[in-house]
Protein backbone atom coordinates (compact mmCIF):
# COMPACT_ATOMS: atom_id res chain seq x y z
CA UNK A 1 0.00 0.00 0.00
CA UNK A 2 1.63 3.17 -1.21
CA UNK A 3 1.77 5.62 2.03
CA UNK A 4 -0.03 9.09 1.59
CA UNK A 5 2.10 12.31 0.80
CA UNK A 6 1.76 15.86 1.69
CA UNK A 7 4.10 18.20 0.25
CA UNK A 8 3.82 21.75 0.64
CA UNK A 9 5.83 23.85 -1.54
CA UNK A 10 6.64 27.44 -0.01
CA UNK A 11 7.78 28.80 -3.05
CA UNK A 12 8.90 32.38 -2.51
CA UNK A 13 7.99 32.72 0.94
CA UNK A 14 9.04 33.27 4.88
CA UNK A 15 12.09 34.65 5.41
CA UNK A 16 14.40 32.32 7.52
CA UNK A 17 13.11 33.93 11.05
CA UNK A 18 9.44 33.23 9.81
CA UNK A 19 10.16 29.84 8.30
CA UNK A 20 11.18 28.82 12.22
CA UNK A 21 7.95 30.17 13.37
CA UNK A 22 5.91 28.54 11.16
CA UNK A 23 7.55 25.21 11.80
CA UNK A 24 7.71 25.66 15.45
CA UNK A 25 3.64 25.80 14.94
CA UNK A 26 3.55 23.35 12.68
CA UNK A 27 5.03 21.05 15.07
CA UNK A 28 2.07 21.65 17.82
CA UNK A 29 -0.54 21.38 15.29
CA UNK A 30 -2.21 17.54 15.38
CA UNK A 31 -0.27 15.78 12.22
CA UNK A 32 -1.56 12.45 10.88
CA UNK A 33 2.12 11.25 10.90
CA UNK A 34 3.48 8.36 10.06
CA UNK A 35 0.07 7.25 8.44
CA UNK A 36 0.45 10.34 6.02
CA UNK A 37 4.46 11.10 5.24
CA UNK A 38 4.71 14.88 5.44
CA UNK A 39 7.51 17.35 3.76
CA UNK A 40 7.97 20.84 3.58
CA UNK A 41 9.78 22.68 0.84
CA UNK A 42 10.98 26.22 1.57
CA UNK A 43 12.58 28.46 -0.26
CA UNK A 44 16.39 27.89 0.17
CA UNK A 45 17.91 30.27 2.38
CA UNK A 46 15.03 28.92 5.04
CA UNK A 47 16.40 25.51 4.52
CA UNK A 48 19.14 25.45 7.14
CA UNK A 49 17.11 27.05 9.84
CA UNK A 50 14.13 24.84 9.05
CA UNK A 51 16.47 21.80 9.21
CA UNK A 52 17.50 22.81 12.88
CA UNK A 53 14.07 23.80 13.54
CA UNK A 54 12.34 20.48 12.86
CA UNK A 55 15.30 18.35 14.98
CA UNK A 56 16.53 15.02 14.35
CA UNK A 57 13.08 12.88 15.20
CA UNK A 58 10.71 14.71 13.34
CA UNK A 59 7.61 13.68 11.65
CA UNK A 60 8.15 16.15 9.24
CA UNK A 61 10.96 15.86 6.27
CA UNK A 62 12.32 18.52 4.66
CA UNK A 63 12.50 19.21 0.69
CA UNK A 64 14.05 21.39 -1.68
CA UNK A 65 12.41 23.12 -4.67
CA UNK A 66 14.69 23.28 -7.01
CA UNK A 67 18.57 22.07 -8.13
CA UNK A 68 20.94 22.15 -10.52
CA UNK A 69 21.90 19.58 -12.72
CA UNK A 70 26.14 19.90 -11.69
CA UNK A 71 27.21 19.41 -8.38
CA UNK A 72 29.58 22.12 -8.32
CA UNK A 73 30.93 25.03 -10.73
CA UNK A 74 30.56 28.20 -11.76
CA UNK A 75 26.92 28.51 -11.76
CA UNK A 76 25.76 31.48 -10.43
CA UNK A 77 23.18 31.68 -7.98
CA UNK A 78 22.16 27.96 -8.30
CA UNK A 79 22.27 24.78 -5.87
CA UNK A 80 23.52 21.71 -6.14
CA UNK A 81 22.31 18.43 -4.82
CA UNK A 82 24.86 17.78 -2.46
CA UNK A 83 24.40 21.28 -0.88
CA UNK A 84 20.87 19.94 -0.16
CA UNK A 85 21.84 16.99 1.37
CA UNK A 86 23.80 17.88 3.89
CA UNK A 87 21.20 20.44 4.89
CA UNK A 88 19.28 17.84 5.83
CA UNK A 89 16.64 17.54 2.89
CA UNK A 90 15.42 14.19 1.72
CA UNK A 91 13.46 14.96 -1.14
CA UNK A 92 13.09 18.01 -4.20
CA UNK A 93 11.03 19.09 -6.43
CA UNK A 94 12.02 19.06 -10.07
CA UNK A 95 10.31 20.52 -13.56
CA UNK A 96 7.78 22.86 -11.56
CA UNK A 97 5.28 24.69 -13.76
CA UNK A 98 6.46 27.71 -12.39
CA UNK A 99 10.63 26.70 -13.33
CA UNK A 100 9.41 25.98 -16.92
CA UNK A 101 7.50 29.00 -17.07
CA UNK A 102 9.74 31.58 -16.13
CA UNK A 103 13.26 29.75 -16.46
CA UNK A 104 12.50 28.25 -19.46
CA UNK A 105 13.16 24.66 -18.37
CA UNK A 106 12.95 21.74 -20.64
CA UNK A 107 11.89 17.91 -20.49
CA UNK A 108 15.56 17.47 -21.61
CA UNK A 109 16.79 19.59 -18.94
CA UNK A 110 14.53 18.13 -16.14
CA UNK A 111 15.64 14.88 -17.01
CA UNK A 112 19.57 16.33 -16.19
CA UNK A 113 17.76 17.28 -12.85
CA UNK A 114 16.47 14.44 -11.84
CA UNK A 115 19.42 12.45 -12.03
CA UNK A 116 21.33 14.84 -9.97
CA UNK A 117 18.60 14.27 -7.66
CA UNK A 118 19.00 10.33 -7.62
CA UNK A 119 22.68 10.33 -7.91
CA UNK A 120 23.16 11.88 -4.31
CA UNK A 121 19.93 9.94 -3.33
CA UNK A 122 17.41 12.87 -3.13
CA UNK A 123 13.68 12.02 -3.71
CA UNK A 124 12.67 13.60 -6.33
CA UNK A 125 9.09 14.89 -6.61
CA UNK A 126 8.73 15.38 -10.71
CA UNK A 127 5.63 17.98 -11.70
CA UNK A 128 4.17 17.01 -15.15
CA UNK A 129 1.17 18.80 -16.16
CA UNK A 130 -0.86 20.66 -19.55
CA UNK A 131 -1.59 24.48 -19.96
CA UNK A 132 -5.27 25.68 -20.79
CA UNK A 133 -4.63 25.60 -24.21
CA UNK A 134 -3.54 22.28 -24.42
CA UNK A 135 -6.79 20.89 -22.18
CA UNK A 136 -9.12 22.69 -24.22
CA UNK A 137 -7.89 21.21 -27.41
CA UNK A 138 -8.16 17.96 -26.30
CA UNK A 139 -4.31 17.29 -26.23
CA UNK A 140 -3.83 16.65 -22.59
CA UNK A 141 -3.13 12.69 -22.41
CA UNK A 142 -1.08 13.14 -25.03
CA UNK A 143 0.81 16.17 -23.56
CA UNK A 144 0.97 14.22 -20.20
CA UNK A 145 2.43 10.83 -21.85
CA UNK A 146 5.08 13.03 -24.05
CA UNK A 147 6.46 14.96 -20.95
CA UNK A 148 6.34 11.71 -18.83
CA UNK A 149 8.59 9.52 -20.92
CA UNK A 150 10.87 12.74 -21.55
CA UNK A 151 11.52 13.15 -18.66
CA UNK A 152 11.81 9.19 -17.50
CA UNK A 153 13.64 8.79 -20.49
CA UNK A 154 16.98 6.25 -19.86
CA UNK A 155 16.24 5.63 -15.80
CA UNK A 156 16.25 1.82 -15.46
CA UNK A 157 13.13 1.10 -12.93
CA UNK A 158 15.56 0.58 -9.52
CA UNK A 159 16.58 4.43 -10.49
CA UNK A 160 12.67 5.14 -10.08
CA UNK A 161 11.99 3.29 -7.02
CA UNK A 162 12.06 6.68 -4.95
CA UNK A 163 10.23 8.78 -7.58
CA UNK A 164 7.08 10.54 -6.83
CA UNK A 165 5.04 12.28 -9.56
CA UNK A 166 2.79 15.47 -9.19
CA UNK A 167 0.00 15.74 -11.63
CA UNK A 168 -0.13 20.25 -11.59
CA UNK A 169 -2.54 21.30 -14.14
CA UNK A 170 -0.91 24.49 -15.45
CA UNK A 171 -4.47 25.89 -15.60
CA UNK A 172 -5.25 25.22 -11.96
CA UNK A 173 -1.98 26.74 -10.42
CA UNK A 174 -2.74 29.71 -8.34
CA UNK A 175 -5.60 30.56 -9.53
CA UNK A 176 -7.54 29.15 -7.04
CA UNK A 177 -9.62 26.86 -9.96
CA UNK A 178 -8.62 22.94 -9.34
CA UNK A 179 -9.28 20.13 -11.58
CA UNK A 180 -12.25 18.12 -10.95
CA UNK A 181 -11.26 14.82 -9.22
CA UNK A 182 -12.40 12.93 -12.33
CA UNK A 183 -10.23 14.90 -14.36
CA UNK A 184 -7.31 14.64 -11.89
CA UNK A 185 -8.00 10.17 -11.46
CA UNK A 186 -7.75 10.32 -15.64
CA UNK A 187 -4.51 11.60 -15.68
CA UNK A 188 -3.38 9.62 -12.67
CA UNK A 189 -4.08 6.30 -14.15
CA UNK A 190 -2.43 7.76 -17.78
CA UNK A 191 0.42 7.92 -15.91
CA UNK A 192 0.20 4.51 -14.21
CA UNK A 193 -0.11 3.34 -17.44
CA UNK A 194 2.81 5.18 -19.05
CA UNK A 195 5.13 3.85 -16.55
CA UNK A 196 3.59 0.16 -16.89
CA UNK A 197 4.37 0.36 -20.16
CA UNK A 198 7.96 1.65 -19.92
CA UNK A 199 9.54 0.19 -17.21
CA UNK A 200 6.58 -2.32 -15.45
CA UNK A 201 3.20 -2.66 -13.57
CA UNK A 202 5.23 -3.05 -10.53
CA UNK A 203 7.04 0.25 -10.79
CA UNK A 204 3.47 2.05 -11.63
CA UNK A 205 1.40 0.37 -8.82
CA UNK A 206 4.66 1.04 -6.45
CA UNK A 207 4.71 4.99 -7.80
CA UNK A 208 3.15 7.83 -5.36
CA UNK A 209 1.08 10.01 -7.84
CA UNK A 210 0.28 13.53 -6.28
CA UNK A 211 -2.11 15.59 -7.29
CA UNK A 212 -1.41 19.72 -7.14
CA UNK A 213 -3.09 22.60 -8.57
CA UNK A 214 -5.36 25.31 -6.21
CA UNK A 215 -5.35 22.66 -3.09
CA UNK A 216 -7.20 23.97 -0.11
CA UNK A 217 -8.43 22.06 3.04
CA UNK A 218 -12.05 22.82 1.63
CA UNK A 219 -11.73 20.64 -1.65
CA UNK A 220 -8.70 18.35 -0.37
CA UNK A 221 -11.43 15.62 0.56
CA UNK A 222 -12.49 15.05 -2.78
CA UNK A 223 -8.88 14.21 -4.38
CA UNK A 224 -7.72 12.54 -1.48
CA UNK A 225 -10.19 9.93 -0.97
CA UNK A 226 -9.72 8.75 -4.21
CA UNK A 227 -7.59 5.56 -4.16
CA UNK A 228 -5.65 7.00 -7.64
CA UNK A 229 -4.26 10.11 -5.79
CA UNK A 230 -1.89 9.23 -3.66
CA UNK A 231 -1.68 13.03 -1.41
CA UNK A 232 -1.12 16.34 -2.73
CA UNK A 233 1.66 19.23 -3.81
CA UNK A 234 -0.18 21.97 -2.18
CA UNK A 235 1.27 25.88 -2.79
CA UNK A 236 -0.88 28.99 -1.31
CA UNK A 237 -2.85 26.72 1.02
CA UNK A 238 0.83 25.12 2.85
CA UNK A 239 1.37 28.79 4.14
CA UNK A 240 -1.11 28.74 7.13
CA UNK A 241 0.10 25.81 9.74
CA UNK A 242 -4.23 24.69 10.45
CA UNK A 243 -5.29 24.27 6.10
CA UNK A 244 -1.70 22.42 5.61
CA UNK A 245 -2.34 20.03 8.88
CA UNK A 246 -6.11 19.90 7.81
CA UNK A 247 -4.82 19.08 4.29
CA UNK A 248 -2.31 16.10 5.60
CA UNK A 249 -5.19 14.73 8.18
CA UNK A 250 -7.41 14.24 4.88
CA UNK A 251 -5.26 12.75 3.43
CA UNK A 252 -5.35 9.65 6.16
CA UNK A 253 -6.41 6.24 5.20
Amino acid sequence: MRTPLIVGNWKMNKTPSEAVAFVRELLQAPLPAPAVEIVIAPPCPALGAVHAALGQDSPISLGAQNLHWEDRGAYTGEVSAPMLTDLGCRYVIVGHSERRALFGESNELVQKKLAAALRHGLRPILCVGESLQEREAGRTLDFITQQTTTCLQGFSEPQLATLTLAYEPVWAIGTGKAATPAQAVEVHQLIRRVLTAGWSSALAAATRILYGGSVTAQNATGFLTLSDIDGALVGGACLQTESFASIAKHAQR
